[in-house]
């Protein structure tokens, strides 16, 4: 499944005009007229094209009082575009390079002989560690509704809501329609 998501970002930016609004979103953001503009298209085709690149989040939009402007994720690009040169790797595709002994030294300061987590970490880097050892549960290639994913969080602690938020926030998982999915190790931020 996180195979197809992989060949669905390729599909969708393999087209010249998503590739040409793409180019002209890196200079900065722009409305959907200026785009039509400067690419010679109508404004339903921007749109169509639009919509696509926001499907992958790829494009995201914000509204500046009646006028919507669109602005490159150039992270979220930076991240799919690389993370086919990354499948195989068996090395872990960190942002922190993080050894063992670092990784059981936050572990056992934040978990209890139990198994429970005292506290989520303010610090990025011992908080991505944190939400690794929690996912670790997790099949990959399986779809978890929410309340499955609420329930396998709750083993570790009680807010739920804030670890799942993480989950998406640090590309762990995808969420689509209520469903969750583990990310390929690839594109996770740890």
């Amino acid at each position: 499944m996180q195979l197809d998501r992989l060949v669905n970002f390729h599909k969708t930016v393999g087209d010249k005009t998503r590739l040409r609004i793409i180019g002209l979103l890196k200079e900065g953001p722009l409305h959907g007229q200026a785009i039509a503009g400067k690419l010679g298209l109508t404004p339903p085709t921007i749109s169509h094209h639009i919509t696509k690149l926001k499907e992958i989040d790829v494009i995201v939009q914000r509204r500046d009082k009646n006028t919507i402007y669109y602005h490159l994720n150039e992270r979220k690009l930076s991240l799919l575009a690389s993370a086919i040169t990354k499948l195989g790797d068996e090395e872990m595709n960190t942002e922190f390079q993080v050894s063992d002994e670092e990784k059981l030294k936050v572990l056992s300061n934040f978990f209890d002989d139990n198994g429970q987590l005292k506290s989520i970490p303010a610090q990025l880097k011992k908080r991505l560690i944190v939400l690794e050892h929690i996912i670790k549960g997790l099949e990959p290639g399986k779809s978890y509704p929410e309340p499955k994913i609420n329930e396998h969080i709750k083993k570790y602690h009680e807010d739920f809501a804030t670890i799942r938020r993480e989950f998406i926030m640090h590309h762990f998982m995808t969420r689509d329609k209520g469903y969750y999915e583990l990310n390929p190790r690839e594109l996770w931020l740890i």
